[in-house]
């Protein structure tokens, strides 16, 4: 066990302090929960606090951070957990890098970009393959990053529309006997996407798209039949599919179209004896060229630090039934 330390940071102006720190020292509870240390700001100083190893962190994490606040970046919360999350896992040094690319710029003018290697891996597939696959927990950014690659597309000319889907499972995809018009029966599923359609383009200019087509709204059970051509497509939920369904959805890509599934396979709610065709494309296509598969973990989570040891502590206790049953049944 390492030995309890103090390390003094630095701070260079009162700006930088007030960035570091952030609204009601949000930022720094979050390094001191995320690296186990005590932070105590006092003039132009902070003392860290804590065990030897976790205070060397929490000073390189600091020092990252400003490096950022230098080049004219608001750091925010994801970008404090993403730092903290790249100096437990040893990736720190490059941290800088995944700002040195704006993907898009949102609704309020501020610069998207990736916030893990996981995140910036996507993001290449996305660019490279024709079919991608974004699998794995909430929180690690799979649906707001396919919108936003989605609107990149767009507006540089390279599709003429967007379609997202969703299979409806609450519904059993009987959507006809839901009341109101199409968009009306399919809104409720899609509430992910279109929040982050908002935050990206605003939702004045998402409605417009829509009433013009360029952004459709296309159902899962009524996309059987059709050739996407010139556009960008987007399954979420996507482990709540059939194998029919997986596979009738991926066979309507066309020509100048990219395709992105997304989907965790820990949260399947299909009927009991329902098969879930993201599993079984993750077997049956994992070796078909142009086709990429990226698995996201709890450490690639960029919402609250405790969103991450959520689903470790869900995955373990599924660990734990099935080797109980595995027991049981030998």
């Amino acid at each position: 066990m390492s030995a309890q330390i103090q390390q003094i940071f630095t701070f260079e102006n009162s700006e930088q302090q007030t960035n570091l720190i952030g609204a009601n020292d949000s930022f720094l509870n979050l390094i001191e929960e995320g690296l186990n240390v005590q932070l105590h700001a006092r003039g132009d100083q902070m003392t860290i606090a804590g065990d030897e190893n976790n205070v060397q962190l929490a000073n390189a994490v600091l020092r990252e951070l400003t490096g950022l606040i230098k080049h004219q970046i608001n750091i925010s919360s994801t970008d404090v957990v993403s730092a903290v999350t790249m100096a437990q896992r040893g990736t720190l040094e490059y941290f800088s890098d995944l700002y040195s690319e704006t993907l898009i710029r949102d609704n309020k003018g501020r610069a998207v970009r990736v916030k893990n290697f996981g995140q910036r891996q996507y993001v290449q597939s996305i660019r490279k393959s024709d079919v991608t696959f974004g699998i794995g927990p909430a929180g690690t950014g799979k649906t707001y990053l396919a919108v936003v690659m989605a609107i990149s597309s767009l507006k540089r000319g390279e599709v003429e529309r967007i379609i997202i889907t969703r299979p409806a499972v609450e519904a059993g995809e009987s959507l006809g006997f839901l009341p109101g018009d199409l968009k009306e029966k399919v809104d409720p599923y899609l509430r992910p996407i279109y929040d982050a359609m908002n935050a990206i383009i605003g939702s004045e200019q998402t409605q417009r798209l829509m009433d013009r087509g360029v952004i459709e709204i296309a159902p899962l059970a009524y996309m059987r039949g059709r050739t996407l051509d010139d556009a960008f497509i987007i399954l979420d939920e996507a482990q709540n599919t059939t194998n029919q369904q997986m596979k009738m959805f991926l066979t309507r890509l066309g020509f100048s179209s990219k395709m992105i599934v997304n989907g965790d396979i820990s949260q399947i709610d299909l009927p009991r004896g329902a098969k879930s065709g993201l599993i079984a494309a993750q077997r049956i296509l994992k070796e078909v060229n142009r086709i990429s598969f990226v698995n996201f973990s709890s450490d690639d989570v960029v919402r609250h630090p405790v969103v991450g040891l959520i689903v470790n502590a869900y995955e373990a206790a599924e660990q734990k039934l099935a080797a109980l049953k595995k027991e049981q049944n030998s």
